[in-house]
C-alpha cells in the first residue's frame, strides 16, 4: 500500500500556501463552490499525471463493464477510489499542504483529515454525469465536507467541466437520492423551478475547483477525442464525527473510508489522516 512507502523525493513540493483572498472564501461560503484559477504552476500536473492514470485505469470499479451495458453513471467515466494507498506518487499529490490548506480555509475549520481521494475519466464518448449531491453517500455528522476537482489538463466546455447550482447546498434537495436517472430528473427540475444558476465554465491547466459536499452538480458528456482525466481528493474537518449511517451507501462508505470509527467518534482511522492543521 502506497501509505506504507515513503513518498518519491523527486514529486514537487506542494506545501506553498495557495494565497486565498477574502472573496474567494465569501464565494465559496454563498454559493456552495469556488474556482480557483493557477493553484499548480506549470510541470507540476504533468508530473503525477501518469501515475494517477496508470493506477485510475488499472483500479476502475467500472472498468470491465460492457459500455453497453452500463447504467447512465457507469457511462459517466472510469472512478478509481483511495489511491493514495497504492502509490506513493499519487499519495504526494493528494496529500498536498497547498491543497489541504485552501480546503480547511474554504470551511472555516482548524484543519482537514482525508476522507479518500478517487480518479474519474470520462473518456471520448462518455455520457452525462447526471445531476446529484455527493454527501447522500457520507455518514458525517457535519457539513464541513469539500471536494477538490483537479483536471490533468485544460477542460473545455465540450469535454464536460463540472457543472454547479449556485448556492444549492443550503437547499433540501434530492439528499435521499443516489445519482442516477432519478436524481438527474429530479434535480433538474428543482433547479429550473427554484431558478437557480447552473454554473459552467471552462479550466484552464492548473486550476482547481472546491465544492461542499451538499452542493448539486453535474457534467456534461465529453464530446471531444480526448479523454477529460480528472483526480479529485474530498476532505473532512479535522474534528469531524462519523454519524450513524442512514442508508446501504453510507453504511458502504462507513466500512470502507473510515472501518475503525464507531458512530459518534472523530474519525481517526490510519484511512483518514490529518492533512493540514492551522
Amino acid at each position: 500500500m502506497g501509505y506504507d512507502r515513503p513518498m518519491p523525493g523527486d514529486a514537487p513540493c506542494l506545501d506553498e500556501p495557495y494565497a486565498l483572498t477574502a472573496g474567494q472564501v465569501a464565494r465559496y461560503a454563498e454559493d456552495g463552490f469556488v474556482q480557483l484559477e493557477r493553484v499548480f504552476r506549470p510541470g507540476e500536473l504533468d508530473f503525477f499525471e501518469p501515475h494517477v492514470t496508470r493506477e485510475a485505469r488499472a483500479r476502475a470499479w467500472n472498468r470491465d463493464i460492457p459500455f453497453e451495458e452500463r447504467s447512465t453513471y457507469d457511462r459517466a467515466f472510469l472512478q478509481a477510489t483511495n489511491l493514495w494507498t497504492f502509490d506513493g506518487t499519487v499519495r504526494a499529490l493528494s496529500f498536498s499542504r497547498r491543497l489541504a490548506r485552501a480546503a480547511s480555509e474554504l470551511m472555516g475549520t482548524r484543519g482537514v483529515r482525508m476522507y479518500h481521494d478517487q480518479a474519474l475519466y470520462k473518456e471520448p464518448g462518455f455520457g452525462l454525469t447526471p445531476w446529484h449531491v455527493d454527501q447522500q453517500y457520507w455518514p458525517l455528522d457535519s457539513d464541513r465536507a469539500v471536494t477538490a476537482w483537479i483536471p490533468f489538463q485544460p477542460v473545455p466546455l465540450e469535454m464536460g467541466p463540472v457543472s454547479f447550482a449556485r448556492g444549492s447546498h443550503r437547499l433540501d434537495i434530492a439528499r435521499d437520492l443516489p445519482i442516477g436517472d432519478e436524481s438527474d430528473a429530479v434535480i433538474s427540475r428543482a433547479v429550473a423551478d427554484r431558478g437557480l444558476d447552473d454554473v459552467v465554465v471552462p479550466f484552464a491547466l492548473g486550476d482547481v475547483s472546491f465544492h461542499a459536499g451538499w452542493t448539486l452538480h453535474h457534467a456534461d458528456a465529453n464530446r471531444t477525442e480526448s479523454p477529460r482525466r480528472v483526480h479529485t481528493v474530498i476532505y473532512i474537518d479535522v474534528d469531524m464525527r462519523l454519524a450513524e449511517p442512514r442508508n446501504a451507501a453510507q453504511k458502504f462508505d462507513r466500512r470502507v473510508w473510515s472501518p475503525s470509527t464507531q458512530p459518534g467518534e472523530i474519525m481517526d482511522d490510519p484511512l483518514n489522516p490529518v492533512l493540514f492543521s492551522a
